[in-house]
């Protein structure tokens, strides 16, 4: 809609890169705010083997809804539970996965099972809270980066240029500074 809007279809380029949990927001506006639209649609994920859990995940004491001829996942998790109404009931809360660990084949399909979707993926609030000053900082830091990497491996990038330029002068003013050095004559030799 904005690339018909504006005739800019540079806009278009992006759409490859929306696919599966990927979204982008353009805003002119203030972050907070932003933060605060984009916590209305923040839906639960599901835990899938193999991501790192940002986040710790407990599973509360209750009943599963789970009929008992599926307790073989509790006893692989060691999770305390008791058969009540038909159906398994977990005893105590359980930390079943920890904040920046895999998950697990096991620990997938439990919360699958329990219906439980402890994942979002949505920006964390602390990037949505910066301030335009948090910013020029971020975005200075990363063109300082940017040009020690790029003097270190003498690879030229904009943000370097004036340091390669700077030093090449201060070489080429060196070479010019320096006292010529004397033409030596050879030393008389003694014939005694």
């Amino acid at each position: 809609m904005h690339a018909e809007k504006t005739g800019n279809q540079a806009f278009l380029n992006l759409i490859p890169l929306l696919q599966e949990d990927v979204g982008l927001i353009f805003t002119k506006g203030d972050l907070k705010q932003v933060n605060e639209e984009v916590a209305k649609y923040k839906v639960g994920a599901p835990a899938r083997v193999g991501l790192v859990a940002p986040i710790d995940v407990v599973v509360p004491p209750g009943n599963t809804g789970v009929d008992p001829s599926q307790t073989s996942f509790s006893q692989v998790l060691n999770i305390p539970t008791k058969i009540n109404k038909g159906t398994v009931e977990i005893i105590t809360p359980v930390e079943l996965i920890k904040k920046g660990d895999k998950v697990g084949s096991s620990e997938a399909a439990l919360l699958a099972k329990l219906g439980i979707r402890p994942f979002s993926y949505v920006f964390s609030p602390v990037v949505l809270n910066l301030t335009e000053k948090d910013l020029i900082e971020k975005f200075a830091t990363g063109v300082s980066l940017v040009t020690a990497l790029s003097l270190a491996i003498s690879y030229p990038a904009l943000a370097a240029a004036p340091h390669m330029f700077t030093n090449g002068y201060k070489k080429v003013l060196a070479v010019a500074a320096a006292p010529a050095e004397e033409e030596k004559k050879p030393e008389p030799e003694d014939h005694f």
